[in-house]
């Protein structure tokens, strides 16, 4: 009796994606040892023998693996409970059916397990004819084979039954009024606890009231599944958050409550954390001591401890060392070591991942012989500049033999204060800007709603700093700029942040938390070009192509909290923090522009993408003059003029458009840059009365003196002016170049510098743009379309052959 009015309160692992792995969740019950939690619900979504092949029992060394997880969990005095979704394809007045859930059961009983659980949520309310035939309704027939299973398991203490109506808004036509519901509540043994996520499948908030009604149609007190930091939704979202929104008054109206977390296993830090100090806190409230759980303070101890855990030299996925195995192996004859050859089922290798997986340790092999070229002959090309950025020789490099960095570099970029070392300490300031950032998904961190609030103001008032309305007060300017530059500066935070989680020594860490620090590091470079570039170049009202005001209507003006309300599942408006400051930007919708796989390699090169300053001419000139005779096989001295290549591939758009000028730099100065023509009409014209007359001067025929390469170069500068088809033009009045982009092991980088330009394209007006690319340059043309770039002409681009690639903005 005592047993069964413990509270329950833990952790399940009942997300969609890559189960954990052995070792994690043996890390997950010291953890649990450590908080004062007492519960472990077993039940991955994607472990085929949980939900899926559900019939099938264990084989050998699965049992042997059930067998040391369950006796793990109990070392550490936790309650292991089983769970089985039998509910997909299960023939509830099958004899057979029943027959093979017992033997399961059986299996997993006779391995220690003596709490368990029978699942059917997420399934279809249908019924076959069979059970049609047999059962007076769905619930009527859950409910009869769940009592079946609970009197053969010899009425365990601890049994657990989730509904499929397992919260409010799936309820017909109410909780109060489901026959669904009713059914249950009447005809389910009364020692069966009812799991309930609340109102929502993910509730904001868990309050008695809220509950009342449920209880009562239960006829029993239910057991809260908290789906609270469940991210299995969205790809792009983490929740570092605490346990936050369920009141401490729960306890005398539940069975018990069961945390849901990320997918991640590192993630699950903080919140597992203050789950514990949210339980501990209501086991002092009962001994009459003062101790009312805080959230914030919470947060604050939970931080304070994960710092220690952040910083320790710990391999991805907590493999345990060698000497850790054979010592484990010795202690307990049942122990099975982990096989990559072996079944997935409790290995947390299924073939279903959410996210890829990458190498992050220089001792693993690529995933194919080209990744291993390309990685080695990064090293070797950038292993003179990692030394001389302190940073370790088995991070990935920035770029690769044929990008455009060249000699000359040696001067730190222009605003980038801060080198990225090598493996360090995290900082506690980065750490909770690194909460904040992937907070909870009803609420974001300090840090994210002032970096959402600043960018909306910036977008909003921009017209303070066009480059073609009538002046501003200089207060008005003054406080725009003001807090453009604290904007900035959050986004150089950013960019820090996720240079010192690949940097640091945690591996573990950045396994599980890379792929959502680098999208957001790449969403804050773009952020960041826009509004420094909005500062002197946007256009105002005024514009002949479009307005502004038209993009700012047609861009997001809200919040995805503004538009969640508080009835919506979070899923509603996918993306977090990355996803909102998308939607503010002028190409925001343009979803192929922003969701891309992370890197194999990750680097930890800081880079930086910013507006082209006049300044910059003259290392852009070298890169291509490189990359010129490098592509020509020449020598020095087979180009007569150094600025010849320069000015054909760069001077037009730096001298007649730099404002559609991007520069991509990284902690030794420039490396790339992209450029785009706003209004190709206007711009071939202007070219046609300024800049051709400017290199016919600059580099005239002196009788038969001229270098041959020199006049070629200059016949193609008159060429590169030529007509485009109206057709074209019509639909796609802008265009591209690409002559300076650079080619990175990290191609993302490449993808938002591309990015941070069609916004500024967009922002201006533009409805569409072309790029002119050579049929043999198939590296330029994959990159493209993989960013929405359709072929629209081929070998009708002026006089040369090539192919135009389009796409509307």
């Amino acid at each position: 009796m005592e047993e069964k009015r413990q509270f329950l309160c833990g952790v399940v692992e009942g997300f969609y994606g890559r189960p954990w792995s052995m070792d994690q969740r043996r890390v997950l019950f010291q953890w649990m040892q450590r908080w004062g939690l007492n519960t472990y619900l077993y039940g991955p979504k994607d472990d085929l023998k949980h939900r899926l092949l559900w019939r099938e029992v264990y084989s050998p060394e699965e049992e042997g693996q059930l067998r040391t997880l369950i006796a793990a969990a109990r070392s550490r005095g936790l309650k292991f409970v089983y769970a089985v979704s039998p509910g997909q394809d299960i023939v509830f007045s099958s004899a057979c059916d029943l027959t093979l859930l017992k033997r399961k059961l059986r299996q997993v009983s006779d391995l220690g397990c003596q709490a368990f659980a029978i699942l059917f949520d997420d399934i279809d309310h249908s019924m076959c004819q069979a059970d049609s035939e047999a059962f007076s309704s769905f619930a009527h027939a859950q409910v009869t084979v769940t009592n079946e299973i609970y009197r053969f398991l010899g009425e365990p203490s601890v049994f657990l039954f989730c509904p499929t109506e397992y919260c409010g808004s799936l309820c017909s036509p109410s909780v109060s009024k489901s026959p669904y519901l009713q059914t249950v509540g009447e005809d389910l043994m009364p020692n069966i606890t009812v799991v309930w996520t609340g109102n929502k499948v993910i509730s904001r908030k868990l309050s008695v009231d809220c509950l009342a009604e449920v209880e009562a149609v239960l006829q029993r007190p239910p057991l809260i599944w908290d789906n609270l930091h469940a991210n299995d939704y969205d790809s792009r979202r983490l929740f570092l958050g605490p346990f936050k929104g369920r009141e401490p008054q729960l306890r005398s109206h539940l069975r018990g409550l069961l945390l849901n977390p990320n997918c991640e296993f590192e993630a699950n830090y903080i919140p597992l954390h203050t789950l514990g100090s949210w339980y501990t806190a209501g086991e002092e409230e009962r001994k009459d001591e003062e101790c009312e759980y805080c959230p914030d303070r919470a947060l604050s101890d939970a931080l304070h401890d994960w710092m220690e855990e952040l910083n320790q030299p710990l391999q991805a996925g907590r493999q345990s060392t060698r000497a850790e195995q054979r010592s484990s192996a010795s202690s307990s004859r049942c122990k099975t070591p982990d096989r990559s050859d072996g079944a997935p089922t409790l290995r947390g290798t299924s073939s279903v991942a959410k996210l890829p997986v990458f190498p992050l340790d220089s001792s693993s092999p690529p995933s194919s012989p080209t990744n291993a070229k390309g990685e080695r002959e990064a090293r070797e090309a950038d292993k003179n500049q990692d030394k001389q950025l302190g940073q370790p020789n088995q991070q990935a490099p920035g770029s690769r033999p044929g990008a455009l960095l060249g000699g000359g570099r040696g001067q730190k970029a222009q605003g980038q204060g801060r080198l990225c070392g090598g493996k360090g300490l995290l900082s506690e300031s980065q750490v909770r800007l690194l909460v904040g950032l992937h907070y909870l998904p009803h609420e974001h961190g300090p840090s994210a709603q002032k970096l959402l609030q600043d960018l909306t103001w910036l977008k909003g008032n921009c017209q303070l700093v066009s480059s073609n309305s009538k002046k501003a007060p200089p207060q008005k300017t003054d406080e725009w700029r003001g807090r453009a530059s604290r904007f900035l500066s959050l986004c150089e935070d950013i960019a820090q942040l996720h240079c010192s989680v690949v940097g640091g020594a945690n591996r573990a860490v950045l396994y599980d938390l890379y792929p959502y620090v680098w999208d957001l590091r790449n969403m804050a470079l773009v952020a960041k070009a826009f509004i420094c570039w909005l500062d002197g170049r946007v256009l105002s009202d005024s514009s002949t192509l479009d307005t502004w005001r038209s993009c700012l209507h047609w861009c997001g003006k809200s919040t995805g909290a503004d538009l969640l309300g508080g009835e919506s599942e979070p899923w509603a408006f996918k993306g977090g923090v990355s996803g909102e400051v998308q939607m503010l930007l002028p190409i925001g919708s343009s979803s192929e522009l922003f969701t891309h796989p992370p890197p194999l390699f990750p680097t930890s090169r800081l880079y930086n993408i910013r507006p082209y300053h006049n300044k910059d001419k003259m290392e852009l000139y070298r890169m291509v003059r490189q990359l010129h005779l490098r592509n020509q096989g020449g020598q020095e001295s087979s180009i007569a003029h150094p600025d010849i290549v320069g000015d054909r591939c760069l001077g037009p758009c730096l001298a007649l458009c730099p404002e559609y000028c991007f520069i991509l730099e990284d902690e030794l100065g420039v490396c790339g840059c992209v450029m785009g023509i706003l209004d190709v009409r206007s711009f071939a014209k202007r070219c046609q009365a300024t800049w051709l007359p400017a290199m016919r001067d600059k580099y005239p025929p002196k009788g038969g003196n001229t270098h041959a390469n020199t006049q070629d170069l200059v016949t193609l500068m008159e060429e590169d002016q030529g007509e485009y088809p109206d057709s074209l033009v019509y639909h796609f009045p802008s265009q591209l170049r690409l002559d300076a982009l650079p080619e990175l092991v990290d191609i993302s980088v490449s993808r938002t510098l591309l990015t941070a330009l069609l916004t500024a394209l967009k922002a201006n007006g533009s409805q569409g743009v072309f790029c002119e690319v050579q049929p043999t340059d198939r590296h330029r043309m994959e990159f493209l379309t993989k960013l929405g770039f359709l072929e629209i002409l081929r070998g009708e681009a002026r006089s040369r052959e090539g192919v135009v690639l389009g796409r509307l903005l």
